[in-house]
């Protein structure tokens, strides 16, 4: 009998494939009307956007049923808390380490030293970052309404989060609540199985997309800078979490690794946190063996406050671009942008291209100049797409370590190569 190809492996294929077409395409027709309308600005840009609107269109739906299941099935407010601090707390402390990694092998290898930067700068204009006094205000929102229909994750997590403790102190009401709320989950992670078939030729567009306008050509003359983050990404991602999975979670780091392989190939090709939610939650779950319960609660959350890949780009951004200009930063500076780094990572959205208004924030801070973010903007695109799957296996990580602490993980699961593998979904038949 022949073994049917999942859905990732058809994913995977498709993503090579995608990225050969659009490398081809910018090496050879990047000059061709046609080409460029029709194809890269029609076809390509049209067929992936959609795709990545179907996978946003799922994520306050499937946030929402799951974090009330969540909440609810945990029953104790004060677990709720533990869980919380414990998730938040973790949330912060990988991404300290990520910048403080990213910082000190910038420091040590130097990237932009002698770089020529005549004619190599690019317009760009950061868009105004809020006080963070308001990051902390907003949080609690005015309208939940308004926060559900513009996909705000950090006021729809606390909206959600206060209504399902409600639920808990309603009694029977409650409950009946809670069963009708699974019933939804349960539907809407049928729903992410649908869209999931589909994501093949979704993620055939966009790499197709991305690669016929940025080509692979562009990364050389930032060979230095795109190099040293993708080394720190690669620290971060393969050492420190694993390092983390064996000390907190017990967790062999190499089966972690190879089940979310279906939340990296998504990560990596909408470069979107938020619209990589469905599938890490389903990842955790079924692949994993997190309970919902915690995994309801975490992802969302990781996906709104933890930047791990982020803060690597921003450190090592900072250094390339002094070394650059010729501009000497003190110890004081560094700390500066690892505790920028940090607090910017709270009030940030898991959207493509919000690290470089990050980044502006930074650079203000330590009196670099914003225009020097001209220099990167060619990688950057690239780059965003790898820390990306960073960010999303940070979720699923303290994910983990929080389900150990609270025997919320089954080992039975997350040991069995199988558990919660994709292939074709059948459809019912009249």
């Amino acid at each position: 009998m022949i073994k049917k190809i999942s859905v990732t492996t058809k994913i995977l294929i498709a993503m090579g494939i995608g990225l050969i077409l659009g490398s081809f395409i910018n090496a050879f027709f990047h000059e061709s009307a046609f080409v460029e309308t029709y194809l890269v600005k029609g076809l390509f840009h049209v067929i992936g956007k959609a795709f990545v609107n179907a996978l946003k269109m799922l994520v306050v739906p499937l946030v929402t049923f799951s974090l009330i299941c969540g909440v609810c099935g945990i029953g104790d407010v004060n677990t709720l808390g533990r869980v919380g601090f414990k998730s938040f707390g973790f949330y912060i402390f990988t991404t300290g380490l990520a910048i403080t990694t990213a910082l000190l092998i910038a420091i040590v290898i130097a990237p932009g030293k002698g770089f020529e930067q005549a004619g190599m700068t690019a317009a760009f204009i950061p868009k105004p970052s809020p006080p963070l006094t308001d990051v902390f205000i907003n949080i609690i929102p005015s309208n939940p309404v308004n926060a559900f229909a513009e996909g705000n994750m950090l006021q729809i997590i606390f909206f959600v989060i206060l209504f399902a403790i409600a639920m808990l102190m309603c009694g029977n009401i409650g409950k009946e609540l809670h069963q009708l709320a699974e019933k939804l989950n349960e539907i809407m992670m049928k729903v992410v199985t649908l869209v999931m078939n589909f994501a093949p030729i979704g993620v055939f567009f966009l790499m197709a997309k991305t690669f016929s306008e940025q080509g692979l050509g562009l990364i050389l003359p930032m060979i230095s800078y795109f190099s040293v983050v993708i080394l720190c990404l690669l620290i971060h991602a393969l050492g420190t979490f694993s390092l983390l999975l064996t000390v907190f979670a017990k967790l062999n780091p190499i089966i972690f690794i190879k089940k979310m392989r279906p939340a990296h190939i998504f990560a990596f090709s909408t470069a979107s946190s938020n619209a990589t939610i469905p599938i890490t939650l389903q990842v955790v779950e079924k692949r994993l063996g997190v309970n919902n319960s915690t995994a309801a609660f975490t992802v969302p959350l990781g996906a709104t406050i933890n930047m791990d890949g982020t803060a690597i780009m921003q450190g090592v951004a900072t250094v390339f671009i002094a070394n650059v200009y010729a501009i000497d930063l003190g110890v004081s500076d560094y700390i500066t942008i690892v505790g920028m780094s940090i607090l910017a990572s709270i009030g940030t959205a898991g959207v493509p291209g919000v690290g470089l208004i990050m980044l502006a924030m930074v650079f203000n801070q330590v009196g670099l100049p914003v225009e020097g973010i001209g220099l990167i903007l060619g990688v950057d695109r690239l780059l965003d797409m790898v820390r990306t799957a960073v960010n999303v296996t940070g979720d699923a990580t303290v994910t983990c370590i929080v389900a150990r602490g609270e025997n919320e993980i089954d080992d039975s699961i997350f040991n069995n190569p199988d558990a919660g593998i994709i292939t074709d979904v059948a459809l019912p038949h009249k």
